[in-house]
């Protein structure tokens, strides 16, 4: 186990004026972070997985020209070149949380069969814990608790429309008091991810 979790100054780099004051923070604080628990993560998914390790991305957020980010993360999933166009695993942080996702971004393969099979077979979704929450937009920070939204208006819409969307997981508040210890913020993690792992094997049933 190694000693990495996230604190109070990681969160403050989200208050950091300009774009390239704060992306020089997120690169020298932050996406080392990324680094090191991405290996943690894929490895032991993969195990699980009975597969060879997953590829970790980290956001680079090279687009951007102006404005700095409001959050950043790094993906498990996808192959060498990304993980958009799969079902990948997200973990990120915006000023006020950790985000722990199962996500389906920016019109990944097969999403239409994969948003059918979710509503034809919700089991795994009605089994997931009254603390996760989902979003239909990852652009947004606003979520919604998975017993209280209307998860099959959301799969419609993320089947239907080109620019829907779904994610769905775990949030942790910057000021949690567990985020000061390093094993017990791990473990939270990669349980959540355990958890989502029957919905990731269930998505890619719809690849041939």
């Amino acid at each position: 186990m190694n000693s990495v979790t996230f604190t109070q100054e990681d969160f403050a780099i989200f208050a950091i004026e300009g774009l390239e004051p704060r992306m020089k923070a997120i690169r020298k604080t932050i996406q080392p972070k990324f680094k090191e628990l991405g290996k943690v993560f894929s490895k032991e998914l993969a195990e699980l997985l009975n597969e060879e390790e997953l590829p970790v991305h980290i956001a680079q957020h090279i687009r951007r020209t102006k404005n700095p980010p409001k959050d950043t993360w790094c993906a498990i999933g996808g192959d060498t070149r990304g993980y958009k166009k799969y079902p990948h695993f997200q973990l990120g942080l915006y000023q006020t949380h950790l985000f722990i996702w199962l996500a389906f971004i920016d019109n990944p393969q097969h999403e239409k069969e994969m948003a059918q099979d979710f509503l034809e077979n919700s089991i795994s979704l009605e089994k997931l814990p009254a603390d996760y929450v989902v979003s239909f937009d990852h652009t947004k920070e606003q979520v919604m608790p998975i017993k209280e939204a209307e998860l099959e208006k959301g799969l419609i819409r993320w089947r239907d429309i080109k620019k829907g969307e779904f994610l769905v997981g775990r949030q942790l508040s910057a000021n949690d008091p567990m985020l000061v210890n390093p094993q017990k913020t791990q473990d939270f993690i990669f349980k959540t991810y355990a958890e989502l792992l029957p919905l990731y094997q269930q998505a890619f049933r719809a690849y041939p």
